[in-house]
């Protein structure tokens, strides 16, 4: 007991310490806040006003895990992010009791199995397909599902690597975004696409123009299979990329050719591009120079500007075409852009696909032109949409994110990731370990695929690029679900109604009179 009472009383004094010390705390803020100009609510509810700040901050975490609905949330809902997650952990991805998915929502495409469908020994596994077969070295790529630009410097060294050992173990290819062409890229030596943006990161001189000797030697490392110049990208169409200063370490100036300490802003668009003709020149050039493909990604805001393009493809010949489009939704996303381009320009993915899809068909040029489907594909459903639309690729970076342990945290562009990836802070970099993580990139990617693969399948055909439209309905305002060819019959031929397809002959009843 003697020793209990000075116990006792020294905890009475520190209470009372850090009760002072509180109060005067309080003093302190109510001070501050009912003399300072920038916020009315705290200047007219001095201390209390501080606390709607902080739950603003903290709304979007509280919403994500405690509020919103598995389908709620955007711009990826709980439901798509919990079947990457399963996925990536080679897990099955099967459910119990029945969908969850609103198959009313306007838009929802719903996949039209077959009535008798091929036996599973009748079941085929994805095809290679050629791309640039006007190259010195055309690339033979093996999966329909891959991943879509990301930079190093966007992204971290742990990130880098862990896409690249991931890309290899999957057989996919792994594009470099814009931020040129890193060591952590070639780590696996997986099939790279390298990116050409508007500054020219990784290929341009002293000057800032495309430098012939810096493409020869990206495109010398055998692993560099096709060259994508970009002049769009989804999130931010008509501006370029933004990397912000506090990611822009060393290593990263140094691969870029840019400062420390300021934000590296690409230009709006490639200044020796002006018009069509210029782009196909362009392309042209780099495919010379590398003997790789070469194509370009963009965000379309009208279809009817590219019917120059596709002319002009005609009158010049077919060995000037792109080797492939990369079409990337309006709604696509970044670390940084402007909120009014990510909300309001771009034509959506949904929409876009089709239209370039039907210009190339139209101009006769669907085995020249390969089109890749890039924004906001995560899941299989959305992957065998795009195939049934009639792109031959799908590429996806927030997918791959997922995979490697994104948790939709929102600080992308603050260097303050929380699982790494994001971010060149090194303590957090820890956290991102590429020795366990490439193993979900490709558990991923394989089950996309294997899942696409499944679709395919059900709907009666032996591989996922014989999807047709006929073989996704789209559901109606109203409710009703429609073919997606009488929606939007394509230039294919076999979707086309009989009356319209030119490959298909009318059939002539037998002539009596001989």
């Amino acid at each position: 007991m003697e020793l209990v009472a000075p116990v006792v009383e020294w905890l009475i004094v520190a209470f009372v310490f850090a009760m002072g010390l509180a109060a005067l705390a309080v003093v302190v803020m109510f001070l501050l806040d009912i003399s300072q100009r920038e916020d009315a609510v705290r200047r007219n509810y001095p201390v209390i006003g501080r606390f709607r700040g902080i739950f603003t901050k903290l709304g979007e975490f509280f919403r994500q895990y405690f509020f919103a609905m598995d389908r709620e949330e955007m711009p990826f809902n709980r439901a798509q992010r919990d079947w990457v997650y399963t996925a990536a952990k080679g897990q099955g991805n099967t459910v119990a009791f029945g969908s969850t998915k609103n198959l009313s929502i306007p838009g929802t495409p719903i996949f039209v199995n077959a009535v008798f469908p091929p036996l599973d020994d009748q079941f085929a596994l994805t095809k290679p397909l050629q791309i640039g077969p006007y190259a010195r070295h055309p690339y033979m790529a093996p999966s329909i599902f891959n991943i879509s630009g990301m930079s190093f410097g966007a992204l971290s060294q742990p990130a880098v690597e862990a896409l690249s050992m991931g890309a290899k173990e999957a057989g996919i290819w792994l594009n470099t975004g814009e931020g040129g062409l890193s060591p952590h890229h070639l780590v696996a030596e997986c099939d790279i696409v390298f990116q050409i943006g508007t500054a020219k990161f990784g290929v341009r001189d002293h000057d800032g123009n495309l430098s012939d000797d810096k493409l020869r030697a990206v495109a010398s490392k055998p692993q560099v299979r096709m060259f994508e110049l970009k002049l769009a990208q989804g999130a931010k169409p008509g501006k370029g990329g933004i990397l912000p200063a506090a990611k822009i370490d060393a290593e990263v100036a140094e691969i870029r050719g840019v400062p420390m300490g300021k934000d590296a802003v690409s230009p709006n668009r490639h200044a020796e591009i002006d018009n069509f003709g210029d782009l196909l020149d362009v392309i042209g050039h780099i495919r010379d120079v590398t003997g790789k493909p070469v194509g370009f990604k963009t965000v379309i805001g009208s279809s009817d500007a590219y019917e120059e393009l596709f002319e002009m493809i005609r009158a010049r010949g077919p060995e000037c075409a792109p080797d492939f489009i990369t079409i990337d939704g309006g709604e696509g996303g970044t670390g940084a852009a402007p909120m009014p381009l990510m909300d309001m320009v771009g034509m959506p993915l949904r929409e876009a696909l089709l239209r370039m899809v039907d210009m190339r068909d139209k101009f006769g040029l669907k085995n020249r032109i390969r089109i890749i489907a890039s924004g906001k594909m995560v899941n299989p459903g959305d992957v065998a949409w795009a195939i049934c639309a009639g792109a031959d690729f799908v590429t996806s970076a927030r997918g791959f994110m997922f995979s490697l342990g994104c948790i939709q945290a929102l600080k992308c562009n603050k260097n303050t990731c929380p699982t790494g990836i994001t971010t060149h802070d090194p303590h957090l970099q820890r956290g991102l370990v590429p020795e366990r993580k490439y193993i979900k990139v490709a558990n991923f990617a394989k089950a996309v695929v294997k899942e696409v693969e499944m679709i395919a399948h059900s709907v009666g055909v032996a591989e996922p690029r014989l999807m047709r439209r006929r073989h996704v309905r789209i559901v109606q305002a109203n409710g009703d679900s429609i073919v997606l060819r009488h929606i939007r019959p394509s230039f294919g031929g076999d979707d086309l109604p009989a009356s319209l397809n030119p490959n298909t002959a009318p059939v002539q009843a037998p002539d009596s009179r001989k």
